[in-house]
């Protein structure tokens, strides 16, 4: 089979095409117009008619460099190119014209007529040689018959072009079959030579092909639709890709590479929070923000959203060096924001803290810092205490010393009803908060919330680091459920919770329904085009020490009272007095310098009477209290 070079053609020579095909122009122009009985006297002056037209020609060719363009990936403005240069090329024959006619011999070098039809042949020809290079080659090096169907979603400007850019890329190996719209009023019509098809038709249409992608390609999309689409596709086994945003277009154009698969995160997304913008950065313009746990997913997006309220000063505190080195980076070079200062400590360090302080006279604090691996803290309760608790002590007993305004805590849904370690340590780092409001001035609040999409640790980035080594997914147990939210939305909640407090609620989020974690697992391993007990297993581990089946954001005595915010309600939780906590957690203390785990574990429990342990060697200190009852 004959093959086109892989290297593209040289500019010379396209250059010369395009003159031989404008020679072929002017010669059929004078055909046409004279119905191939040309007068001899104008046979006479085509010796000097073609040179002349070549000349201009390549003149106009030269100023809009028609010949520049890679033929194979011709497009709509090669075509708008050469419009220019058929046209700028005509009208110089015509002031020739004009100008041989009143000034020199009276007569017109060309005839008008056969000036217009060259200049149609003119852009028919030269358009039609590049689209038929096109066609060719495309053929060639990438056959019809070994192309993938593409339905994209979306007949809009974002839908075009992302058809075009598929046509563009002779290596995808894409051919679009059919755009999908939700508007009425497009449906049935065509688009780039594509019909359009309501997303009802998405079924029919996958029986009639072999659909293997569809792309969504919406400038703006709602959550509920977007997930819709996405759960017909999975449904289908169809594997579904989405187009960036238009401001990660390198130089405005968009390429294949760019368009890349939808991730879980989409299938969750719900739809964007309005935040109380004027009344936020009322309180946080031009002040000193402490975060706590900065590095990490939750703190570090704080940070992120911090910097759209204009503060004076985000210091971001935490022990992790290299994420912390990293977080500096990206507010440099992604945020363009210098007003930080980075600290490296331990919050369970008072001096450290107390010395941070003092420098630094923090207005606002934001403690994410903790250490939140439900099976980690059950082995090793000494450091749950030390952190979560005696860390929040430290932070909470300093801001009071310095007379910070405001304190919001990051808890978990895991505090409710806590069957482990970590989720009890958290529980009591609220009791001590909650408890300390009463005789403060520094406004101290709880933020509480489940699992957050992508961050450090959770089972999404584990399903995704499973997947790529080819499997098994594991999942502790068919009937564990979760609660999700995205990073960014859990952040904007914890700060808009911050602006309306007036001091001691516990705030919890709207987390929407719970997930089954094996639904997770399924729908994230049809997304990566793989097919289940065929290309990758499931694999069921059990229960984890201290793992629930699932999550509450209330225990059974608490309630909840709505907000002005509907993603934010306050919990009416049990008060605890302070100088009870106080005494309290100075049994806490001296238990853990002597890092008895069955001791702290015991003491926890003293405190949260609720913490009832699953899966854990700590279930007999639940029997020894229910003995002593």
């Amino acid at each position: 089979m004959i093959q086109f070079p892989k290297s593209y053609t040289p500019r010379w020579i396209v250059f010369l095409i395009d003159l031989f095909i404008c020679a072929a122009s002017i010669s059929a122009a004078f055909l046409l117009r004279f119905n191939f009985v040309i007068p001899e006297g104008y046979i006479d002056a085509l010796s000097f008619i073609i040179p002349f037209v070549l000349f201009f020609r390549s003149i106009t060719f030269l100023i809009f460099k028609s010949y520049a363009g890679i033929i194979r990936y011709s497009g709509a403005k090669d075509t708008e190119r050469i419009f220019l240069v058929a046209i700028s090329g005509s009208l110089v024959f015509v002031v020739m014209n004009v100008i041989n006619y009143f000034l020199i011999n009276g007569s017109y070098i060309i005839p008008f007529s056969v000036i217009a039809i060259d200049f149609l042949l003119t852009v028919f020809l030269m358009a039609s040689f590049r689209l038929a290079t096109k066609i060719v080659y495309q053929e060639l090096y990438n056959p019809s018959k070994e192309k993938s169907d593409v339905i994209i979603y979306g007949a809009g400007q974002f839908g075009v072009i992302t058809k075009r850019t598929l046509d563009k890329d002779v290596e995808s190996k894409n051919r679009v079959i059919a755009f999908i719209d939700k508007n009425y009023s497009n449906v049935g019509k065509t688009l780039e030579g594509v019909s359009i098809y309501h997303p009802d038709h998405l079924e029919s249409l996958s029986e009639k092909n072999n659909i293997d992608k569809l792309i969504i390609a919406k400038e703006q999309i709602e959550a509920e639709e977007k997930q819709d689409i996405i759960e017909k596709c999975l449904q289908l086994n169809i594997k579904v890709l989405s187009v960036p945003d238009i401001n990660t277009w390198i130089n405005g154009e968009l390429s294949f590479n760019q368009i890349k698969k939808i991730k879980i995160e989409d299938l969750l997304e719900r739809p964007p929070i309005v935040l109380d913008v004027t009344g936020i950065k009322k309180k946080l313009l031009n002040k000193t923000i402490l975060v706590t746990g900065a590095a990490g997913s939750i703190g570090s997006e704080i940070v992120r959203q911090l910097i759209k309220f204009h503060p004076h000063k985000i210091i971001l505190f935490d022990q992790a060096e290299s994420p912390l080195y990293d977080m500096e980076l990206d507010l440099q070079e992604k945020n363009n924001f210098y007003n930080f200062e980075i600290v490296i400590g331990n919050v369970a360090d008072k001096y450290r803290i107390t010395k941070l302080f003092e420098a630094y006279k923090p207005s606002f604090v934001y403690h994410a810092a903790a250490y939140k691996h439900v099976p980690m803290m059950e082995n090793n309760p000494t450091e749950a205490l030390r952190t979560n608790i005696i860390g929040t002590k430290n932070l909470a007993d300093v801001s009071h010393e310095f007379k910070v305004e405001q304190f919001v805590m990051v808890s978990t849904d895991k505090a409710v009803n806590p069957t482990n370690v970590m989720g009890a340590s958290k529980r009591i780092a609220e009791i001590y908060i909650q408890a300390f409001n009463q005789i403060s001035n520094t406004n101290f609040i709880t933020t509480r919330f489940g699992n957050v999409l992508g961050s450090n640790g959770s089972v999404i980035l584990r399903f995704k680091k499973q997947i790529d080594k080819g499997g098994p997914v594991t999942v502790t147990h068919p009937e564990v459920t979760r609660y999700f939210m995205t990073i960014p939305e859990a952040c904007q909640l914890v700060i808009e919770a911050g602006a309306m407090s007036k001091g001691g609620e516990i705030f919890i989020f709207d987390m929407g329904k719970s997930v089954k974690i094996i639904d997770l697992a399924k729908k994230m391993i049809k997304l990566s085009g793989l097919d289940i007990g065929k290309d990758i297993q499931i694999k069921y581990t059990g229960l984890r020490p201290g793992e629930k089946l699932y999550e509450e954001l209330l225990n059974d005595k608490e309630n909840t009272i709505p907000t002005h915010h509907s993603k934010i309600m306050i919990a009416k939780v049990i008060k605890y007095n302070i100088a009870q906590v106080q005494e309290q957690f100075k049994d806490l203390l001296n238990l853990q310098k002597h890092h008895n785990n069955i001791e702290v574990v015991k003491k926890m429990k003293e405190i949260v009477p609720e913490f009832k342990s699953q899966n854990s060697i700590y279930e007999e200190l639940d029997i020894e209290f229910q003995d002593h009852e």
